[in-house]
């Protein structure tokens, strides 16, 4: 379990920007993980790269950090984690970058498993069954993640079936469905699509909930598998000046709450993730306890658990989505999941908009026993991801 070589390379993400990929050798086995990267982050992340540069990330890791790798059981990932943290000596990985340190932590573990011949999710979680998270697709949006769409960031679907193959078909369904809706709505427009493979239209925003809704229900007619709608509404984004400025409307909190609520009953939403600013975790609290959608916290919490514990105090969200990039480590990703547990919470893990070929959260959200996994439905580097989850539900026949 001894590690003898550790490696980082620069590679490109989905958006065609550079990231970071390490590589973790021991003498039994190898362990290589990819850092994705956000465009609608919270405040409150770890910093992705120091000043802003992947490459002065690269330079400190390769001077500072990978020596001091070499020599370290993969088999202590607490300690392992422990050591970026105090080479890096701040609270937010200002001086390595979180996604410097996110790819040697997730490498470790990687390399762990392999060196003992199990499967990832096995050797993070040593439980005697497992589960797949349901697909909870992105097939509609804009915000940060498109240009000329709708306020609200996406329009999600989440397809929920025994055979995970048969869910991730589903969606891939209802992405197509919401294409023939808007080409016969816009016959002479151009349609297109947003980092994560979802269409853009211009659509108002409860508009393109019912064309969203629409086809879910086409699909769900055809195949009879369960399709719930859900929405990841980003507000923080358009939250201004103690108001949340839509397109077609300026809302105060407390419209904002009765807002989202009113979308939840017409629409029967399964889940709304950031549905209010960040910092107003009293707003959240009263939304939450008004519904028994899932409430999720994102930006609210950025996998951080002293955030989350605040949250929990407050009966802010009933779940959490979990993004290892946004902590930094796996040990501090491990932690926020656990802490939620306790407080019966439902996890959801994540992708990044800018993303990579890499597959790891499909373990971590089969290792955590997520509810969903929200990884998209199009593009390489969202199937990677689901098509990873097929292999692994085989296992477990």
């Amino acid at each position: 379990m001894i590690i003898k070589d550790v490696a980082i390379r620069r590679i490109i993400d989905s958006r065609g920007n550079p990231t970071v990929e390490a590589d973790i050798k021991t003498s039994k086995g190898f362990g290589r993980a990819a850092a994705p990267a956000g465009a609608s982050t919270g405040t409150h992340e770890v910093v992705a790269w120091p000043d802003g540069k992947v490459s002065k990330g690269m330079e400190f890791a390769e001077k500072e950090v990978i020596p001091k790798l070499l020599g370290l059981s993969t088999d202590n990932q607490n300690e392992f984690d422990r050591l970026l943290k105090e080479i890096d000596g701040t609270e937010n990985f200002s001086v390595m970058g979180g996604n410097i340190s996110v790819a040697f932590s997730l490498a470790c573990a990687k390399a762990a498993a392999d060196s003992k011949g199990i499967n990832l999710f096995e050797h993070i979680s040593e439980k005697k069954s497992y589960s797949i998270p349901a697909p909870m697709s992105n097939v509609l949006g804009g915000g940060a993640h498109a240009v000329g769409g709708t306020d609200i960031q996406e329009y999600l679907v989440t397809a929920f079936d025994e055979d995970i193959t048969i869910a991730i078909e589903a969606n891939a369904m209802v992405h197509k469905t919401v294409k023939t809706l808007l080409t016969d709505k816009f016959p002479n427009i151009a349609l297109g699509k947003g980092d994560e493979g979802a269409w853009v239209a211009p659509l108002e925003n409860v508009e393109a909930l019912e064309i969203v809704i629409k086809a879910a229900d086409i699909v769900e007619r055809k195949t009879g598998v369960e399709i719930r709608p859900g929405l990841d509404m980003a507000a923080s984004e358009f939250y201004h000046d103690g108001k949340y400025r839509y397109k077609e409307q300026t809302l105060t909190p407390e419209e904002q709450v009765d807002f989202v609520l009113g979308l939840i009953e017409e629409f029967n939403l399964h889940s709304v993730e950031d549905p209010l600013d960040q910092e107003d975790f009293d707003s959240w609290a009263s939304l939450t306890g008004q519904t028994d959608a899932l409430i999720i916290g994102d930006d609210l919490y950025v996998t951080n658990p002293e955030r989350l514990q605040k949250g929990i105090d407050m009966k802010s969200t009933n779940s959490i989505l979990i993004k290892p990039n946004q902590i930094g480590t796996l040990t501090d990703t491990e932690n926020a999941v656990k802490l939620a547990k306790k407080a019966d919470m439902a996890t959801v893990i994540s992708h990044r908009s800018g993303e990579t070929t890499d597959t790891t959260i499909s373990h971590l959200g089969v290792a955590f026993g997520s509810h969903a996994i929200k990884t998209g439905i199009m593009g390489g580097e969202r199937i990677a991801k689901l098509n990873e989850l097929v292999r692994i539900s085989e296992q477990f026949r």
